[in-house]
């Protein structure tokens, strides 16, 4: 007998909640049922008498959140009769198409920025078979680009602008929600084109509505300051972040976002490169999460909360991390001390370890 895997994917586990019929041909890679874990020692570190929980949708099958709602919206352009795919990204987006375009044997074509896109998830892309065109724009340019091109021609775009793609996207707050037996007091989490904090408010919302929650969370959400418009109430012409899956200057779902901050009771706010680096390296040295640099904004806003002595005790704060740190290699190599080359002895090796000190093995 052929062992398969058991688990089943966002459509199927969460079906009655998406707009999704009998006839819908689900097209899976058994996205989502990512893990919540407790950032034990980070709080310790910091002192924190709230309880925080990392919700690592690094590992979604291409390594980021974008597989839930990327599910949804290629299950429902094969359903249409879609033939190809098209999206504008910075990287996870483009990752996630291609994948899924290639699972429903479509054809996917990716406009990214030239330059601008992190090695990990270029390779993604590419490997899948999607056509990609680098051109000489940031993303915000890419996305007029693509936005132009789905209305003149039959081609189905899958960013976030698609609603099937924020549909897929909220099942992450029902995963919290089931995970925690309720919603957190607060979620926290990056912001770059906004539509991740407008899946998960609907998501909240929706939950509580079927009883399946008690309460809603506050939303806080985390530019980068370089690419901070949403804080900054205007778009950025040029952004500029280390976080490359957050650097957009004029969000297409900044609306909705700002609502569910105003709905929630929350805020977005920016935090700077460098905290963003070190949080990059605080989940990985303390937590052993390797998350991509845009992911760790999340944290680094969580700190900022924590500074502000927002964080009070016995609350529940859940910290999204939107992709794996594989995504982006570079930047690892780029904070940490590259290895120098070394001696192949055992004795010298041992003293450089300082393991002398130790008892010897018999």
């Amino acid at each position: 007998m052929i062992a398969v895997s058991s688990a089943q994917g966002v459509i199927a586990r969460y079906r009655s909640y998406l707009p999704v019929g009998e006839s819908t041909p689900v097209i899976t890679l058994r996205e989502g049922d990512t893990p919540l874990l407790r950032l034990r020692n980070i709080e310790k570190h910091i002192g924190c008498e709230s309880e925080l929980y990392a919700k690592y949708e690094g590992l979604n099958p291409t390594g980021s959140f974008k597989d839930r709602g990327m599910t949804m919206a290629v299950s429902k352009a094969v359903e249409e009769g879609a033939s190809a795919v098209l999206c504008a990204s910075t990287g996870n987006t483009s990752a996630s198409a291609a994948a899924y375009a290639a699972r429903a044997n479509l054809k996917c074509a990716v406009i990214l920025p030239d330059g601008a896109i992190a090695l990990g998830k270029l390779a993604q892309a590419l490997l899948h078979g999607a056509v990609v065109l680098p051109v000489s724009t940031n993303f915000d340019g890419a996305m007029n680009i693509v936005r132009t091109i789905s209305a003149r021609y039959k081609i189905t775009l899958v960013n976030s602008i698609n609603p099937y793609r924020l549909a897929g996207q909220k099942t992450a707050a029902f995963e919290v929600c089931d995970l925690l037996g309720d919603a957190p007091d607060l979620h926290v989490l990056p912001v770059g084109n906004a539509g991740n904090i407008t899946a998960y408010w609907m998501g909240y919302k929706e939950y509580q509505f079927a009883a399946r929650s008690t309460r809603l969370p506050k939303m806080f959400g985390f530019q980068a300051e370089g690419a901070a418009p949403i804080v900054n109430g205007a778009p950025v012409e040029k952004p500029e972040t280390i976080a490359t899956a957050i650097r957009i200057g004029n969000p297409a779902s900044w609306q909705s976002a700002v609502k569910a901050r105003d709905e929630s009771g929350g805020e977005i706010r920016a935090v700077s490169d460098a905290a963003i680096l070190e949080s990059y390296r605080m989940l990985a040295r303390m937590e052993g999460i390797f998350a991509e640099p845009a992911s760790a904004a999340s944290l680094a806003g969580t700190l900022q909360l924590h500074a502000d002595k927002y964080l009070q005790r016995g609350m529940r704060v859940v910290l999204t991390l939107t992709g794996h740190g594989l995504k982006d290699p570079g930047t690892a190599l780029k904070v940490v001390p590259e290895p120098k080359p070394f001696k192949a002895d055992v004795d010298e090796i041992a003293d450089f370890l300082n393991l002398k000190k130790l008892d010897a093995r018999n």
